[in-house]
């Protein structure tokens, strides 16, 4: 909580990106400190892996992966677009490292 508001970290497949662009507006709206992924790279951030060897890809996505989970850190809880109920393996990770550490967990669809 940061003054009144409820922070809520949005995870998923960045292939979602409209329906994060959607959670994040309504998640704003109804008042909450929204924290999102810095980029899409499965729907339209292509050229942030451009030029990228595989060592560098590699590195790249683990610090994504890890920079996910801090931001995890900072909410109160998170928010998961699962939509047509498709959960990923990082999405998983995620929710288990966000529940080990008694963050709420929220869905767009019920699992």
């Amino acid at each position: 909580m940061v003054g009144n508001y409820p922070v809520v970290t949005l995870c998923g497949s960045t292939r979602f990106k409209e329906q994060f662009i959607e959670a994040q507006k309504r998640l704003t709206l109804e008042g909450k400190i929204v924290i999102s992924v810095g980029l899409f790279g499965h729907s339209g951030d292509q050229e942030a892996w451009d030029g990228m060897d595989e060592g560098a890809l590699s590195r790249t996505k683990e610090m994504l992966d890890d920079m996910h989970k801090r931001k995890i850190d900072m909410a109160d809880s998170i928010f998961v677009i699962n939509v047509g109920g498709y959960i990923g393996e990082s999405t998983k990770s995620e929710i288990a490292y966000a529940q080990e550490h008694g963050k709420k967990v929220e869905y767009l669809e019920e699992p």
